[in-house]
């Protein structure tokens, strides 16, 4: 399967993502709007997902479990599209982050 990805680049800061990550990693540092779907709630929350208009972005820490993701949304019908680098790329770029923790940011 033929995984797309794109770079951080092709997003304006307040872009809807789709973020897989874990609850501990999503609390220490998130794009503004990005949805909070950890990896292995994907299959029974489908419903959750966000509407974006063309490709689903999706994210986590350095692209792997978001690769992941994206393989299993194309088997549902989903156009989705892994953010190459995830959210260390994201913070490397200076887009903007959300930290929910309260800590500073450990991506």
């Amino acid at each position: 399967m033929n995984i797309r990805q794109t770079s951080v680049h092709a997003f304006r800061d307040d872009a809807v993502l789709l973020d897989v990550r874990e609850p501990v990693e999503w609390a220490a540092g998130h794009a503004p709007n990005a949805v909070h779907l950890p990896l292995g709630q994907l299959p029974h929350r489908l419903t959750d997902l966000p509407a974006v208009g063309g490709a689903l972005p999706v994210v986590c820490r350095s692209g792997v479990r978001s690769a992941q993701a994206v393989a299993y949304l194309q088997t549902r019908g989903v156009d989705a599209i892994n953010v190459a680098g995830g959210m260390q790329a994201w913070e490397e770029a200076g887009k903007a982050l959300v930290c929910d923790s309260g800590r500073g940011l450990v991506l």
